[in-house]
């Protein structure tokens, strides 16, 4: 009898231990774990100090939904054919897939490119993209000398050019996560050995080299931590450091170039890792505020900078360019990684989101080299000084400048490539949201399957199955966006109270395959005052920022005719498959919102609609959800001198025009927008 009681109690604590680790804890953090140690993905090593998310090898994660969706027009659009487009793309004598690197066409269009165009084949596992892409690999590879330099050898007053050389080495880098291939590491090893005995008055001079040596010193820190015995990169790290322009300014930057802002404000971030100095870190802090502070008080997530930012162009139909986009993009994704501060994925969604699709046609066959958060007209007019540059700018072209009609290709697939991370106490991270597949690695090793199911950010809910082999215990950390309230969370049914303020979300229990966990962030509209840009208002829901809906008029253009100065077609390319066009409006733009409904915010009508029938949100005519608020027209605000639209009124304005009901879609969806909106009397 008392052996039988002695078995029954332990079967009931059995029963105890199963249910409490199936029930876990769910808890809300400030802060992701930084100490431990990853059995998984490879983490800095001493002396640099631990990334709080590390990356999980490119390919272990597919998206599927409209991610999914824009990866493929990528693969059929722009990206996937510029290899037949470009002239820098020429195989023909060129000089990146020359053993002593002379040739044509010898600096960033053929990494900038391959980047993006690689990464699709990786994650979309095509075996016409990994071939292609591979052929400029091996070309890159086999073009080291013994000196250990690789590439074209560009002299600039005598001093070599590495900025060229710097992309390829990320092309590299990706080329060896998804297929370790032992030369990535030879190659880079003797490279940075030459850079090594390289004099300092020699070494990253020239303007574009020496504002993005953070991209240089990141490679050196990737090679670091894959290989022994080279403890001598730590001080090629403080070389490059001291030789690249110095972001650490108070209230002024090196330069004021958009794509170096957005590409190299976290050069000191980067050297923090080494430093640990806290100056360091805040430095990128700062300048990402400043640069904001000054010229960014618009929606979208970037700032006024359609070339160079300049004094009293501040206005939100001032632009950036498309390399600007992408570029601020992986900056958030890097900085999300050293961090771990969700703020990174904030911003990065708000670019990606409102910016950056707009940037290109919905098929993804051209883009344009400025989009503008007010941008009424979209032509091939030059309109300079307006914006700072002179030329068709402002069309969809395919060939819109070189460095954005290459450079375009990166966005999406890093995007996708980062919406998961691994932590230090081997568990993971859903750090971006969207519909995705995930393999990832977790507590001893131990694969598991991730399968995200959503329509984010243009819906609520987002749920999470994971299919398991067998039952594996670890944290599965869910990012807080910063916009949302009362979230809730429910796992395999039941509901759980999300109590308390943080970042992160927390769930650790036994996974067991099958279980299902739904996440709700709960979107309401919000209106953001734009006080320093003529009191101008914008209207969110969630991550999403709504602007007017102005019907679009393509016209289409001859794609060489219409082309920037620069531009260069191969012999064989035909443009007519490839048309440029002009946006025009073929309805009124000069509105402003009526401001009583911005303190009662229920006047304003959510609509949704059905999800589009080929998956793609991001177009005018087939966005799922709208916004209906009250308006006036403002007939004094028009086209300016310039072609452009003017520069905002101040708010309020005084109109005596009749109250309309108009309708607000997702900025991103809108090639044509007024997104940063007066107020009217």
């Amino acid at each position: 009898m008392i052996i039988k009681k002695i078995v029954f109690l332990v079967f009931l604590v059995c029963i105890w231990i199963s249910t409490s680790a199936q029930k876990g804890s769910v808890a809300v953090v400030e802060q992701l774990p930084i100490n431990g140690e990853s059995i998984n993905y490879i983490n800095n090593r001493l002396p640099l100090k631990q990334n709080v998310l590390l990356k999980i090898p490119i390919g272990n994660i597919v998206p599927t939904g409209w991610l999914g969706k824009y990866l493929a027009l990528q693969k059929e659009g722009l990206t996937g054919h510029l290899g037949e487009i470009s002239a820098w793309l020429s195989k023909k004598n060129n000089a990146w897939l020359s053993p002593d690197g002379k040739g044509d066409f010898g600096w960033e269009e053929v990494p900038y490119w391959l980047k993006g165009y690689a990464h699709l084949g990786y994650i979309l596992k095509d075996p016409k993209i990994l071939a292609e892409s591979k052929i400029w690999l091996d070309g890159a590879i086999q073009s080291q000398r013994p000196d250990g330099y690789f590439g074209p050898l560009i002299l600039r007053n005598n001093k070599p050019d590495l900025w060229g050389n710097m992309i390829m080495l990320w092309c590299l880098q990706s080329y060896y996560e998804y297929s370790p291939d032992p030369r990535v590491l030879d190659l880079m090893t003797k490279y940075f050995k030459w850079q090594m005995q390289l004099p300092d008055s020699f070494f990253l001079k020239d303007y574009w080299e020496n504002s993005r040596g953070g991209d240089n010193l990141l490679s050196v820190y990737w090679l670091y931590n894959r290989t022994q015995g080279n403890e001598w990169l730590m001080e090629l790290a403080d070389k490059i450091h001291r030789n690249t322009a110095n972001w650490k300014q108070i209230n002024d930057l090196p330069n004021w170039h958009n794509v170096n802002v957005a590409q190299c404000f976290r050069e000191p971030a980067t050297y923090y890792l080494k430093s640990q100095s806290p100056d360091d870190l805040k430095a990128t802090y700062d300048n990402f505020h400043f640069v904001r502070q000054v010229f960014g008080q618009v929606p979208g997530g970037m700032f006024g900078a359609d070339e160079n930012a300049r004094p009293g162009y501040t206005d939100p139909r001032q632009g950036v360019e498309t390399c600007g986009m992408v570029e601020q993009m992986a900056s958030n994704e890097i900085l999300l990684g050293i961090t771990g501060d969700p703020f990174w994925a904030d911003h990065a969604e708000d670019v990606a989101f409102n910016t950056y699709p707009a940037a290109v046609t919905a098929d993804f066959k051209a883009l344009r080299y400025i989009t503008s958060p007010n941008m009424s007209i979209s032509d091939s007019h030059n309109h300079a000084p307006g914006i700072d540059n002179s030329g068709p700018f402002l069309m969809m072209n395919p060939f819109s400048s070189r460095c954005c009609q290459h450079n375009h290709s990166q966005g999406w697939p890093y995007y996708a490539e980062h919406l998961y991370m691994g932590t230090n106490d081997n568990g993971v991270a859903a750090v971006l949201y969207a519909a995705s597949k995930a393999d990832v690695k977790v507590a001893n090793n131990q694969r598991v399957h991730i399968q995200q199911e959503t329509n984010y950010p243009f819906d609520e809910t987002i749920s999470f199955k994971i299919t398991t082999s067998k039952q594996v215990e670890f944290p599965f950390y869910l990012r807080i966006p910063v916009w949302t309230k009362n979230m809730k969370l429910k796992i395999n049914g039941r509901t759980t109270d999300i109590v308390g303020n943080g970042k992160y979300i927390k769930v650790d229990r036994m996974w067991k395959d099958g279980d299902l966990m739904e996440l709700v962030l709960p979107m309401e509209i919000e209106v953001k005052q734009w006080a320093a840009n003529k009191n101008s208002v914008s209207i969110n829901r969630g991550p999403l920022t709504y602007a007017l809906k102005i019907k679009e008029n393509y016209i289409q253009k001859d794609s060489k005719e219409s082309a920037i100065g620069d531009s260069k077609w191969q012999e064989t390319a035909d443009p007519s498959k490839w048309p440029s066009f002009e946006i025009l409006p073929q309805s009124d733009w000069n509105f402003g919102l009526l401001p009583e409904q911005l303190t009662d915010l229920k006047q304003l009508k959510v609509v949704k609609k059905a999800w589009p029938k080929d998956g793609f949100p991001f177009e005018a005519h087939a966005v799922p959800i709208s916004i209906l608020v009250k308006a006036k027209k403002i007939p004094e605000w028009k086209i300016d001198a310039h072609g452009l639209t003017a520069v905002l009124p101040l708010s309020p304005v005084s109109t005596e025009t009749k109250i309309q009901e108009v309708e607000l879609i997702p900025m991103g969806a809108a090639r044509l927008r007024i997104a940063a909106f007066p107020t009217v009397k």
